[in-house]
């Protein structure tokens, strides 16, 4: 045991030296079973979960190498209640399985009988069982999600191991003329081809949809692919079009403009939760064909009405796709049971290693609120106060510096209020692209926008998900969803696609000083420093210097 960057705490925390020399490496292994909970400039804290430790099991790590881990960084003996608790936590996954009798019907079993017989009484779970089957115990046909789900709440996860329909067969194939699979994308497509269900998660540029493509590829079914807007769903029709042997024929999409379906329908989660006379109204593709595979893109975003409607589909494989477990509404846990447990997962700074996605510097520009607007923020109600520092006028000055300071670049300016992207666009004598921006139209100017002919464009959260600007070297973040991690991941996202060009992407946020802006900032930052990234504070005036 060496002077280690880590300190393994009872309470299951873990504190790391961001300054050590072995920090990095330390992050790296750490963040595969950990949660990063406070991420200052010094010292970072991370927690360690059940739902961390059982989605790492789940991905193929045992608590063996987990505890190998801390004792290999840790400058203090780890306590031996962390060791016994990590183990004994870990060693709970897959004690129940769910399997399927050669009769078709779905048993729950267990190697500990004495657990069968805790969960089998529970007043939530019993109501789903329906008969017994010598040691095992039969679960009601449709609530192989939902037992899923209370298995977990009681600290009990279920292996799923009753297979999945294949589907109707269809035929897909990549071509690979010019490219391949990178090695990380081929070992994410072998591990889910392996289990049937999960979740894949990738940074943002590192070739998320080309996994769907080859996971379709090798499970060669009907496809449904759920994806979070218009704009995305047709990207990801261009994707498999150029990278797969489908034919326009073949791929539909299922939008709030176009309604096809095809052997390869991909629908968007607005249209599957959109409701008509207090009904959802779209159900009926969800069914429309024998799908044999589903695709969730930014499973991170899957509306909660869908979980609901993802517990009826237990009988199809699923795939989840994604930047960032985490969910700002703490819904992680089902994902795990719905969509499935992590089955692989890259750091964002070893693809970045690799090559494979783009480096980024990252800025923190601190702003200070007028005496006027000081005044005004005092007196504000909560409700109001974020609100008057994330648009505070003096942003739109720090906008036209940092523009100024990166001639010759794609640059994102991205905020959250409509007013405030008003006022940008007029400064900036740039277009804009909110939610009201017709599809054709916000696809002709993020079109011009990779052509190069155009340089600078303001947009809402519109373009958090699922847009491919691949020549975008700038972000100025305005504004946010207050304290979301998961939009801090995706708009970072928007830079780290590979560039043609050599610039550095570099990542601004604009905050108002001793403000709730500042507050929200620290929590949004949280998953990005856990990835290895870190800002340096600037003051406005001072960017980038």
């Amino acid at each position: 045991m060496a002077d280690g960057p880590l300190i393994v705490q009872s309470d299951r925390t873990v504190l790391l030296e961001v300054a050590h020399p072995d920090a990095t490496a330390a992050r790296h292994e750490l963040a595969v079973f950990a949660e990063l909970e406070r991420a200052p400039e010094h010292i970072h804290t991370y927690r360690i979960t059940r739902l961390g430790l059982w989605n790492a099991r789940a991905a193929g790590h045992t608590a063996d190498e987990m505890l190998g881990t801390l004792d290999r960084w840790t400058r203090f003996p780890v306590p031996p209640s962390v060791s016994t608790d990590l183990r004994e936590t870990v060693e709970r996954y897959g004690r129940l399985t769910i399997e399927r009798d050669d009769e078709g019907e779905l048993l729950l079993r267990s190697t500990d009988p004495a657990v069968l017989a805790e969960v089998t009484r529970n007043k939530r779970i019993s109501p789903l069982l329906v008969g017994r089957r010598g040691e095992a115990h039969v679960i009601d046909a449709w609530a192989r999600g939902q037992i899923k789900q209370e298995l977990l709440k009681v600290g009990w996860p279920a292996e799923d191991l009753a297979g999945y329909t294949p589907g109707t067969p269809h035929e897909i194939a990549l071509e690979e003329d010019d490219w391949e699979l990178r090695p990380y994308q081929q070992q994410a497509v072998d591990t889910f081809s392996a289990d049937g269900s999960g979740v894949v998660v990738l940074p943002c540029g590192a070739g998320k949809t080309l996994v769907g493509a080859a996971a379709m590829a090798a499970t060669k079914t009907t496809t449904l692919i759920l994806v979070t807007n218009t704009v995305s769903a047709r990207q990801w029709r261009d994707e498999l079009l150029a990278r797969t042997t489908l034919t326009e024929e073949e791929v539909g999409e299922y939008s709030g403009q176009v309604k096809e379906i095809r052997p390869v329908t991909i629908a968007t989660y607005q249209i599957l939760t959109a409701k008509r006379k207090g009904r959802y109204a779209h159900l009926d593709v969800l069914d429309a064909l024998d799908w044999g595979l589903i695709v969730y893109d930014e499973v991170h975003l899957l509306p909660a009405p869908v979980f609901k409607l993802t517990a009826d589909l237990q009988a199809r494989r699923r795939l989840g796709l994604t930047a960032t477990l985490v969910r700002e509404d703490g819904r992680e846990g089902d994902v795990f049971s719905l969509i499935g447990p992590k089955r692989f997962d890259a750091p964002w700074k070893e693809i970045e290693e690799q090559g494979y996605i783009s480096p980024a510097a990252c800025y923190e520009v601190r702003i200070d609120l007028p005496p006027s607007d000081r005044l005004e923020y005092a007196a504000a109600a909560d409700d109001e106060r974020y609100r008057i520092a994330a648009t505070a006028p003096a942003k739109i000055d720090a906008v036209r510096e940092i523009a100024a300071r990166h001639p010759g670049e794609q640059i994102l300016v991205i905020g959250q209020y409509l007013d405030q992207l008003d006022e940008l666009s007029a400064a900036l004598d740039a277009p804009k692209i909110t939610g009201s921006t017709p599809v054709d139209e916000r696809e002709e100017l993020f079109g011009a926008f990779r052509q190069g002919s155009l340089g600078l464009l303001v947009v809402s959260k519109v373009a958090n998900f699922s847009v491919d600007l691949p020549e975008a070297s700038v972000a100025i973040q305005v504004s946010g969803s207050f304290g979301s991690r998961q939009e801090e991941a995706q708009r970072l996202g928007r830079l780290l696609r590979p560039k043609k060009s050599d610039h550095t992407a570099s990542f601004y946020t604009l905050i108002a000083r001793d403000t709730v802006d500042q507050e929200f900032a620290q929590n949004r930052q949280r998953f990005l420093a856990e990835q290895g990234y870190s800002y340096t504070i600037l003051d406005a005036g001072a960017e980038a210097a």
